[in-house]
């Protein structure tokens, strides 16, 4: 097939997506930004080798498929990157096809000027994005189906923009797309970005995943057979089909319970979809059926979902319930309607489809869209704190709490009190004194669960104090209580900076970059601004700041270890081709930097690791770490990748906890391995035993993974240890 022919091709599938009863007129509007795109991108090619309008393509079909928007959607996806990559404006795009298109090719279009040192470009772009939801959301839609089709086309690009994009992916875009009900898209994005990030994990899991599910399979058919014959027996129509759990599901269930594959007991899922009889409420017919499942299994009670009577926050909408199978099996079942699955399919633009025709996430996505507004009408914050403070409005675990006269509230989990009281209202959270939850009195710090009723006790005397910051986890808390100490912070950032340069000139230090450098390493700022407002309000002292610039600290341990920037590595040694030279800033910064260990997760030889190229040096973070996540997502164009080559025999700190049944013996058994394994020494043990109980830690040196996996596994199979943990840091 010629590339003629496969553009025509894949624009021919768009085509036959559309959503039913577009009409003629739009049909033409769509060919005919097609062919204008297709003469706009003329003769560019991706780096696959493929034509570059197979993507704009490809993107604009996972709006009409996956997502299901309409005409106006599809032909700002054709158009996206037209403005970027071409001499056209977005003036030129509202002439030819209108304002509101031009307003969504403009949202989507990616930031063009040069941004500050201190500024990310990812931060800033992704802001830009947001902006334009004030407007209309469906600029988001099209970015989240953007970056679906840049994570399926991945393989094709270098080694550290893989890891860069997934971080960022899975960072952002990831919770986004579940906030906006985009469950599938949600899944595959994880799914991609846990492909590229940790490779060799993925292909484990997913291969036993389609082994568990063959094994199965025979199973599978004898659960769901008397089901069938209930359900036709009672009329329905429905459609029943068999899941398994998702690779990066099942990757964090077990990095959280510590377990392999084979500890993961719920890998199997039945999905009902039913249509709805007529006569009958949607929630009746749904818990029939749940009637109709547990007639025939035993239901696990602490399993049971229900999400009809209260849908998530971002409208999803079903019954779920696990059951134990004919052979011992436990197996979820999850009941939906044909209106909720098409919600939990495709998210918001199903939702806004069925508005007011019961759809229950309604109120709830019109009140979390709002919020959003709120946190961009904000123009105060800088752009990774807007960053961090939007992550926390994708929470996707939820709490819903009720005020004393029983209007409910959605929050995250884990929220206090005092985020409550700033759910009402600003006012009544800048003078939160406490609360009473349940009738009881609390501090305003304390945790609230789901139908907790709370009231909020107030005092015109009370101000927002430094502290509150600790207590709070949305975003629109956070953000109030920071609103209240920008008026101060501006003046305390003054008085840092006289502060800081009186420092160095006393010293006698360089006035350049370094001394400011070192200090913020070693307090573990990422922000200057910070640092020196916490010296102008004497958070830090001037003599803290003094004793560490007077400091020459060597890094011990980068001394022996020695890692290799991967663009030098060229192994396809067959063609002849020598090292490449770096290929972007980033790499060139780093080509000659100083390699320090993140102190927030410790790598050793052995872990996989990513390396951060910022002020002049590179940090080793482990690659599952969570602040390298959030660094990669923040500062992407920052990241370079780096592999242990070589290690010498030198030891290295790491922390280990244990529990287990205490006996007679036990920590003797437990130095004795220690003292036993070769190449590890023990610097510090702590035991304490309670009821029968015991629990402790040990420090110890080692010189790779390989040593600490083992001595964990011959600590493990000593009689009464049921637990051996490696803390993330040697001083935890």
């Amino acid at each position: 097939m010629t590339e003629e022919e496969s553009v025509q091709s894949a624009f021919d599938e768009l085509m036959s997506v559309l959503r039913p009863g577009t009409t003629e007129e739009n049909r033409q509007l769509i060919v005919r930004a097609f062919e204008f795109a297709k003469e706009a991108h003329k003769g560019t090619i991706r780096r696959s080798g493929e034509p570059y309008i197979l993507h704009p393509i490809a993107v604009a079909r996972i709006a009409a498929k996956e997502i299901g928007l309409g005409t106006k959607s599809v032909i700002a996806a054709l158009l996206h990157d037209v403005v970027e990559d071409t001499d056209y404006t977005v003036e030129d795009i509202a002439n030819l096809y209108g304002p509101k298109i031009a307003s969504l090719v403009d949202g989507l279009t990616k930031i063009g000027e040069v941004m500050g040192a201190d500024t990310s470009r990812q931060a800033e772009s992704f802001r830009k994005m947001l902006l334009t939801l004030a407007d209309d959301v469906r600029v988001i839609l099209i970015k989240i189906a953007d970056r679906l089709h840049n994570m399926r086309t991945l393989a094709s690009m270098s080694l550290h923009k893989q890891v860069k994009i997934a971080g960022e992916t899975l960072y952002i875009y990831a919770p986004l797309a579940n906030r906006l009900g985009l469950h599938a898209i949600k899944t595959e994005l994880e799914d991609l970005s846990l492909k590229y990030e940790h490779p060799d994990e993925y292909q484990v899991i997913h291969e036993k995943i389609t082994t568990y599910s063959r094994e199965y399979s025979d199973l599978l058919e004898r659960f769901v057979g008397p089901i069938r014959e209930n359900l036709d027996a009672n009329g329905y129509v429905y459609t029943m089909t068999a899941r398994t759990k998702s690779v990066y599901s099942v990757w964090m269930k077990m990095q959280k319970q510590n377990v392999t594959i084979d500890g993961i007991y719920d890998l199997l899922a039945v999905r009902i979809v039913f249509d709805p009889k007529p006569e009958q409420p949607e929630k009746w017919q749904c818990w029939n059926i749940y009637s109709l499942i547990t007639d025939l299994y035993r239901p696990k009670p602490e399993r049971i979902r229900d999400w009809i009577s209260t849908p998530k926050a971002n409208g999803y909408e079903a019954l779920h319930l696990t059951v134990m199978g004919p052979a011992g099996q436990w197996f979820e079942v999850q009941i939906r309607s044909k209106r909720m699955d098409e919600i939990a399919e495709r998210g918001l633009a199903a939702h806004w489809k069925y508005k007011g025709e019961g759809a229950g996430g309604s109120q709830e996505l019109d009140r979390w869209l709002d919020g959003v507004k709120e946190a961009l009408a904000n123009q105060e914050s800088g752009a990774l704190e807007f960053l961090d403070e939007f992550k926390l409005n994708l929470f996707d675990k939820e709490i819903r709490v009720f005020t004393p006269k029983g209007h409910m509230k959605t929050l995250p989990k884990e929220s206090s009190v005092l985020d409550f009281a700033y759910e009402i209202h600003t006012e009544i959270g800048n003078t939160c004194i406490g609360g009473k939850v349940n009738h009881k009195l609390v501090p305003m710090s304390h945790r609230l669960k789901s139908g907790d009723q709370v009231e909020v006790l107030t005092s015109d005397k009370q101000t927002p104090q430094k502290e509150w910051l600790e207590w709070v986890v949305t975003a629109k808390a956070k953000s109030h209580i920071q609103d209240v100490f920008r008026k101060d912070y501006k003046e305390a950032l003054r008085e840092g900076i006289e502060i800081f340069e009186g420092i160095v000139r006393e010293l006698k230090l360089p006035p350049n970059s370094e001394p400011l450098r070192k200090v913020l390493e070693h307090f573990r700022w990422t922000n200057k601004d910070d640092l020196y407002a916490a010296l102008g309000r004497k958070n830090l002292s001037r003599e803290e700041v003094i004793r560490e610039l007077k400091k020459r600290q060597e890094n011990k341990f980068m001394k022996f270890w020695t890692l290799r920037f991967l663009w030098n590595d060229n192994k396809d040694t067959k063609k002849g081709k020598g090292e490449r030279p770096p290929a972007d800033e980033a790499e060139a910064e780093a080509a000659g930097a100083e390699i320090v260990v993140a102190p927030c997760c410790n790598p050793i030889p052995g872990d996989d690791v990513v390396g951060i190229s910022m002020g002049g040096k590179v940090t080793v973070h482990k690659r599952k770490c969570p602040e390298a996540i959030r660094l990669m997502s923040s500062y992407g164009d920052k990241i370079v990748p780096v592999e242990w080559v070589k290690e010498q025999v030198i030891s290295f700190p790491a922390t280990l906890r244990m529990s287990g049944i205490d006996r007679v013996g036990m920590v003797s058994d437990v130095t004795t391995v220690i003292s036993k394994e070769n190449g590890v020494n023990m610097r510090t043990v702590h035991f304490e035993t309670k009821a029968g109980v015991w629990e402790g830690s040990v420090q110890v040196y080692v010189r790779n993974t390989g040593d600490l996996n083992r001595l964990m596994e011959n600590i493990r199979a000593l009689p009464g240890v049921r637990e051996v943990v490696r803390l993330e840091t040697a001083d935890s």
